[in-house]
């Protein structure tokens, strides 16, 4: 069973904030659409919606009328869940729905740093048999976003897309650590990767980043970005190395799906400019930390539904201004 888009769907001027100035080429999201169940220092949700292929999607939504989703939910699956998607303008054809089980299901907890967290619960129900399918009609997308899933998954999706103009890639520690080999396989085919500190040091083995990077890019991706937590992230092109800050939030509620929804953010303004030059992934890297510091101020992804092209520029410019440096006389 497939969800596809509604033709009463909102319109796209409506809320796509860059929709006229800007080129808009279209994405393919591949990863998981989940429930979490979260605990932090600050509240408690038992049920929200999750997963990497979520955060990504609703989050490049704002910058591109073109968002694909692709992924499977369970029997369970709220109808008010898929409403959000769609109403965010996001395609749902590669959304398919395996009725023999419930909808992959994580639950943890965060400790008063937000920085670290006890996994509670982890049931992958129709998740554990995911194979991703591209629809025909999806093949041809200009960039294909492989959320964290399995590396041979990743590579299974891009045996079946079409001459994509970019592909970016995330991982973690788990796939590092347990299928490095396809990991390493996949890395050849990618052009951008996007992972932690502490997942660049053990995919290099490497204690220095600026080593670490050389090593990583070396792997495949030319393009690499750092991502350090509170300490901002770091973008590693052929020639340069970037340094962005990360936003002062004064209210951190939930860190979950920060990195998804950082990601969602740097492959959407691509998208929008339709630049892949290394300065434009610069600005690129500070829409990804716009959008991941509006993340983390609501639960799982509440605050990415309800964001305007205002909020966006301000933040945008509030960026710019924590990394200006002033010249001399």
């Amino acid at each position: 069973m497939n969800f596809s888009r509604d033709e009463n769907d909102v319109s796209a001027a409506s809320h796509y904030p860059f929709l006229k100035t800007r080129i808009h080429m279209s994405i393919l999201v591949v990863g998981s659409v989940a429930y979490d169940g979260i605990e932090t220092p600050f509240g408690k949700r038992d049920r929200i919606l999750g997963g990497s292929a979520t955060y990504l999607s609703l989050t490049a939504s704002y910058f591109t009328p073109e968002v694909n989703l692709v992924g499977v939910v369970g029997n369970d699956f709220a109808e008010a869940d898929l409403q959000t998607l769609r109403n965010r303008g996001v395609n749902l054809d590669g959304l398919t729905v395996d009725a023999s089980g419930k909808t992959f299901f994580w639950a943890g907890r965060y400790h008063f740093d937000l920085n670290s967290r006890d996994t509670l619960d982890t049931q992958l129900n129709v998740f554990e048999h995911f194979k991703p399918v591209i629809p025909d009609n999806l093949r041809k997308c200009d960039f294909v976003c492989l959320g964290n899933i399995a590396p041979a998954l990743q590579s299974m999706v891009l045996d079946q897309v079409d001459n994509p103009k970019l592909v970016i890639c995330d991982t973690m520690n788990f796939w590092i650590e347990g299928a490095k080999d396809d990991l390493l396989q996949t890395l050849k085919r990618v052009d951008v990767l996007i992972i932690n500190d502490s997942e660049a040091r053990e995919l290099s083995n490497e204690s220095n980043l600026v080593k670490a990077a050389v090593a990583i890019q070396d792997m495949g991706p030319r393009t690499l970005i750092i991502k350090k937590g509170e300490h901002g992230a770091l973008l590693f092109t052929e020639n340069e190395i970037f340094s962005a800050p990360a936003f002062p939030v004064l209210d951190i509620f939930d860190p979950t799906g920060a990195g998804d929804t950082f990601m969602g953010g740097f492959v959407g303004w691509l998208a929008a400019s339709g630049d892949l030059s290394a300065e434009n992934m610069r600005r690129a890297v500070i829409y990804g930390s716009v959008m991941a510091s509006y993340c983390v101020e609501r639960f799982g992804p509440e605050r990415l539904i309800d964001l305007d092209q205002e909020s966006l520029r301000i933040r945008y410019d509030a960026f710019k201004e924590l990394s200006s440096i002033p010249a001399h006389d």
